[in-house]
């Protein structure tokens, strides 16, 4: 398993989990479109638009490895702003290759590309 260094490994100020430190035993845990209601807290959204801006600063519109980066944030953004680079895909691999689609991106996470940066004021 590639571990992204450079990436943030948390939300600042947050249990939102970015990254995880080690494979797990049994394998990589299945990437699943995981869908986002209206209704989601503030907080919620605030850590997914922060983990779209680190993927967008380290991987821009290149194909990047899963690796290390934590199953249950990346399928909060799968099948959406987040799509599989490869067919066949595996998505319980930790070599499997994604890509931001920026177009969806953009539309979704607009914060996460205006040059602001989510990470000051991060708390909950």
């Amino acid at each position: 398993m590639i571990k992204h260094r450079g990436f943030p490994g948390r939300l600042p100020g947050t249990d939102y989990q970015f990254t995880i430190r080690r494979a797990a035993k049994e394998g990589a845990t299945k990437l699943v479109a995981r869908e986002r209601y209206a209704d989601r807290k503030p907080a919620d959204r605030r850590a997914d638009a922060a983990f779209m801006e680190a993927l967008w600063l380290c991987f821009g519109t290149e194909p990047f490895e899963r690796g290390n980066l934590d199953a249950g944030r990346l399928s909060w953004l799968f099948g959406r702003e987040v799509v599989p680079a490869e067919d066949p895909f595996d998505p319980a691999s930790y070599e499997a290759l994604l890509v931001i689609d920026e177009r969806r991106a953009r539309a979704a996470f607009p914060e996460a590309f205006d040059g602001r940066g989510i990470w000051e004021g991060a708390s909950a």
